[in-house]
């Protein structure tokens, strides 16, 4: 278990270092919902998404020579690009782990950060043990997307941030797929608002943790295919589970159609551009999965990493 002093000194470590990102309000969404709706934009964090909090909090509590060795990651984005501009900002190398079909966009931004790609087949290898493997060979520190408690505590400081920002919040929003982000948001949330209601929204295809939950274990499920290409977990975290079966009160999905929704919600009403992952959140909003009718509501927009080429085409098919 993490709790709210670990988040609290991850905040110190990322003073100055993560970008502290902006919350964003509408009127129109507000009119829509019945609710007033707080939008946390990680998309404007640096790498372009909330994952550079858990990867630098990570990578900077290691000694100079687990850092001059190296560290290794497994992503399908979003984790690989914090963990490569964590790794060259700490003077050290990363080696990620990427699957063959990962977006455009987040492949090539993780590479231009430095760090040398390897790629295998999401729907036929094994990330984690390809993973494990190559930094047992090579010597590596493993940086895991989520299943760390100083990742956890990292991600966390989007909510810290958050319910500093906007403290009367009765509803928290988190996007989930192996769980890191919303086990961090979720400790700091009912440490400072224990009566706050915290929801994880997953793609419809890819429900793992809401099935975990009703189920109290962990549940496998196979790799989903939706839209939302960084949130395909197939089985909650261990360690994640074990916060977020005690702190998350409820999980609700979305269909991709709801997800490209809330995208052109986003970038229409808001000038907000967020990736499938990042949307989900306020898709569950926008589509009524959750009802926040006449409550004060966080909602944490993970991320923006989606190629122009990439969003016009989702978007096409409205």
């Amino acid at each position: 278990m993490i709790e709210l002093v670990d988040v609290e000194r991850a905040a110190e470590r990322l003073a100055g270092v993560a970008h502290r990102t902006p919350v964003f309000t509408s009127r129109t969404l507000d009119e829509r919902i019945g609710a007033r709706i707080h939008i946390k934009a990680e998309c404007f964090q640096r790498g372009g998404a909330f994952k550079f909090r858990g990867a630098y909090n990570k990578i900077s509590s290691l000694d100079d020579e687990a850092l001059g060795r190296g560290v290794l990651a497994y992503s399908s984005g979003n984790h690989a690009q914090a963990v490569a501009l964590a790794a060259r900002l700490l003077g050290s190398h990363a080696t990620i782990v990427m699957p063959e079909d990962a977006p455009t966009a987040k492949l090539e931004a993780t590479r231009g950060y430095g760090a040398e790609i390897v790629p295998y087949d999401r729907y036929s290898e094994s990330r984690e043990e390809i993973g494990a493997r190559l930094a047992e060979e090579r010597g590596l520190e493993l940086v895991r997307p989520y299943d760390d408690p100083l990742v956890m505590a990292g991600q966390g400081t989007a909510a810290l941030e958050l319910l500093e920002d906007v403290p009367e919040l009765d509803v928290l929003l988190v996007p989930v797929s192996g769980g890191g982000l919303i086990a961090g948001c979720s400790t700091v949330a009912k440490a400072v608002r224990p009566g706050i209601h915290v929801v994880g929204v997953e793609p419809e295809a890819g429900d793992d943790t809401r099935r975990s939950l009703a189920a109290g274990e962990r549940i496998r499920i196979d790799v989903p295919r939706t839209i939302a290409d960084g949130l395909q977990a197939t089985e909650p975290g261990e360690l994640t589970f074990e916060v977020n079966r005690q702190r998350v009160d409820e999980a609700v999905t979305v269909t991709d159609s709801e997800i490209v929704a809330a995208m052109v919600f986003l970038y229409d009403r808001l000038k907000l551009v967020a990736e499938p992952s990042g949307a989900v959140g306020v898709a569950a909003l926008l589509s009524g999965r959750l009802d926040a009718g006449g409550r004060s509501a966080g909602v944490v927009l993970s991320g923006g990493n989606v190629g122009a080429t990439r969003f016009a085409e989702l978007v096409s098919r409205t």
